[in-house]
């Protein structure tokens, strides 16, 4: 029997038997390894994802699909004394469109009908309310090829213009809130209140006045709200939706009243425009309290448009000038106040006088030599009997009286770049400046100074610090007063009203104050006239001044007044006195302060009037006259 032998096969098909079986088991055993050390990477990784960065790559994602917007601060409001609003924040809208939206916009009638789509019945809802031709406003509204997520449609509206925008619920019109200053009362008081804009560094604050000064309180915080967008921009109404409310501003209260303000503000721009003065600056100032109650500049800005012309500060605190005779007053109290002189001491006045030391004083005009008093010599403003009383004190105690009074030294107002003034020191002072500093001249001092001298002899001698800011008003309610320096005696209150009695001549008929005569109403002032350097270095300029204090018998208010080279003689009887007149006769009703109940305080005014009166018994005990006299 043949035996048949099967085909063999490719050795790569035949088992290997002498190779071990667990191979294949070796094999599988790290395919499997592999694959689970696999799974478990990628569960960590999910582990990664899913918790331990959860958390930062969802906030990541929001941050992609999210817009913040500004929650503008609201700027606090300055008040006058009465609480009339002088600058206040209103809300302002800036109106755009998002152009990938407004084409899903669907309008339709009070039946439910639809009327348009898009933007074509957008621009025809919107083009009465934002003055923009209906056409116009659709290309707008519908853009280009390329769409845009941002386009102002219009700027600067009212919120009830935004509101009836927003009534017609037109996907894609979106708002853009900010706050627009205000300065209701126009340019009254500007120079007080400032103005806000854009600093060097491109910081934007109040740049003048109260703006700057107390721009710390009256700025807030702003605020955001930050919501989740889609693709197109449209707010995700399920989206997460964050906040952070605005801290708004505190309120500055002021010490000013905006009646006597634009009082005084007329007042001094009529005397600058008759004049033809370059400039005026007056103050008028509580007696007692230092509160400031007007305070004008002439030329003024438009806090709202300061860049169309205009002065920007306050002369009246940064523009030192010499007062002329208004600074005899210091002389006149520090001699009565070292008891050297009273009002009726007697000394010899002639046109010229030569002192020891040889230097020659001359009145402004020539005039017949005569012995007068300390008041006649105040009363006619003569120098040359001005320098024998002030040469009856040491130059270094005269010093310090000016500085007592204020002179060098800034008043405390709370207004920016106020100026000190310029007085050297005694010991600098040369033959001719120990006398002339007596008169008014070889120092500068500001318009709030001289109201500050004023109101230091109407307070009974003391001085008190100036302050235009009563109180701060913060977003709760709670007020903070101004806290003022302790009150500095400068000279003693006989002094002082003695020193109130010689300046009620002024207005008498002979003397120089006449125009700052205010009907039923006593008043004590003094005025002053000094030269100025002009641009050829002559001293063609001259400055006139008025410091006065209404009633004279019970002091209220202290007000000087400066006004900057008027035409002509440009004395501070013609140039000042008027507007203390002025605005005093004003002020005296606005405030309600009641006539003089007693006459105007008279003294005699040269050594023969004084022996005459005296012979007559017609003198009280302090020298003056007991009943009115006509000179």
């Amino acid at each position: 029997m043949s035996t048949t032998s099967r085909p063999r096969l490719p050795s790569f098909f035949r088992r290997d038997r002498t190779r071990p079986s667990g191979s294949l088991t070796s094999r599988l055993r790290v395919i499997v390894i592999l694959f689970a050390v696999s799974i478990a990477l990628l569960g960590l990784r999910l582990i990664d994802l899913q918790v331990v960065r959860a958390d930062t790559l969802s906030e990541t994602a929001i941050q992609f699909r999210s817009r913040t917007y500004t929650i503008p601060a609201e700027r606090g409001q300055i008040l006058d004394a009465n609480g009339n609003v002088l600058a206040v924040s209103r809300e302002r809208y800036n109106v755009a469109v998002n152009q990938n939206l407004v084409e899903s916009y669907v309008r339709r009638d009070e039946d439910g009908t639809i009327v348009g789509r898009g933007a074509p019945a957008a621009a025809n809802v919107l083009s009465p309310i934002l003055g923009i031709d209906e056409a116009r406003l659709a290309g707008i509204l519908h853009g280009g090829e390329t769409k845009r997520s941002w386009v102002y449609l219009v700027k600067d509206v009212s919120p009830e213009v935004w509101r009836q925008i927003n009534s017609y619920g037109i996907p894609g019109i979106e708002p853009e809130q900010f706050m627009r200053r205000e300065y209701p009362n126009g340019r009254v008081g500007a120079s007080i209140l400032g103005f806000l804009g854009e600093d060097g560094e491109g910081e934007h604050g109040g740049q003048a006045g109260i703006e700057r000064s107390m721009d710390e309180h009256l700025t807030g915080v702003d605020g955001s709200l930050t919501v989740e967008i889609s693709r197109s921009g449209a707010v995700i109404p399920t989206g997460r939706t964050i906040e952070k409310p605005a801290e708004h501003g505190a309120s500055v209260s002021l010490t000013v009243d905006v009646d006597l303000q634009f009082a005084l503000d007329e007042a001094l721009e009529r005397s600058v425009a008759e004049q033809g003065a370059e400039w005026g600056s007056a103050i008028a100032i509580e007696v007692g309290t230092g509160r400031v109650l007007a305070l004008s500049d002439t030329h003024t800005f438009d806090p709202e448009n300061p860049g169309s012309g205009g002065s920007v500060g306050s002369r009246a605190i940064q523009s030192p000038v010499e007062p002329g005779s208004s600074g005899k007053l210091m002389t006149f109290a520090s001699a009565i106040d070292q008891g050297q002189v009273s009002a009726t001491s007697v000394f010899p006045t002639a046109s010229t006088l030569t002192m020891p030391n040889g230097e020659t004083i001359r009145d402004n005009e020539p005039h017949a030599a005569e012995n007068l008093t300390v008041a006649g010599i105040l009363a006619k403003s003569y120098n040359t009997g001005l320098i024998q009383i002030g040469d009856t004190v040491p130059d270094e105690v005269r010093f310090e009286y000016m500085q007592a009074f204020g002179l060098g030294q800034r008043t405390g107002i709370e207004l920016p770049a106020e100026s000190p003034g310029i007085l050297a020191d005694y010991t600098t002072w040369g033959p001719r400046e120990r006398y002339t500093t007596m008169f008014g001249q070889a120092y500068a001092l500001t318009t709030a100074q001289l109201g500050q001298m004023t109101a230091t002899i109407a307070n009974g001698g003391v001085r008190t610090d100036l302050h235009i800011v009563d109180s701060i008003i913060l977003p709760d309610g709670t007020v903070e007063p101004t806290i003022v320096d302790e009150p500095v005696r400068v000279v003693e209150e006989e002094t002082a009203q003695e020193m109130l009695g010689i300046m009620q001549a002024v207005t008498e008929n002979g003397s120089t104050g006449y125009y700052a005569r205010i009907d039923g109403y006593n008043v004590a002032g003094k005025t002053g006239t000094a030269q100025m350097p002009d641009g050829s270095g002559g001293l063609s300029h001259r400055v006139g001044t008025f410091a006065g204090v209404v009633p004279a018998d019970d002091p209220q208010i202290a007000v000087a007044v400066v006004v900057y080279n008027g035409q002509g003689p440009g004395y501070g009887s013609e140039t000042a006195a008027p507007v203390f007149g002025e605005f005093g006769a004003f002020a005296v009703r606005h405030l309600g302060i009641p006539p003089s109940p007693v006459p105007l305080v008279q003294y005699p005014w040269s050594e023969i009037e004084l022996q005459q009166a005296a012979a007559g018994g017609l003198l009280s005990e302090n020298g003056s006259y007991r009943e009115s006299v006509d000179r």
